[in-house]
């Protein structure tokens, strides 16, 4: 444990920091796993709108640092890429 007293807040600050983009990250793989289970039920028009929900936050866990922009732009272009493909063989 720390005796430093920046160090005791800083310590604070990061856990709180951990518990935010736990958070974030969980309810991020949560909106993806259900487009995927969408698309492979074959559920079109439930697939678009879990999409745009997973595009949605991906965009949030961008603005809030705890994902790369990147990193949210090539897992968009993927789930869209999919989706293209769905609604091309439909």
């Amino acid at each position: 444990m720390a005796n430093i007293k920046s160090q005791i807040k800083r310590n604070r600050q990061n856990e709180k920091r951990r518990l935010r983009n736990k958070s974030v990250k969980s309810s991020l793989k949560t909106a993806i796993r259900k487009y995927h289970e969408a698309v492979e039920a074959g559920n079109l028009e439930g697939a678009e709108t879990l999409m745009r929900d997973a595009s949605r936050k991906l965009d949030q866990a961008v603005s809030k640092g705890v994902i790369h922009r990147n990193q949210a732009a090539n897992r968009k272009s993927a789930i869209a890429k999919q989706q293209a493909s769905l609604t091309a063989a439909a």
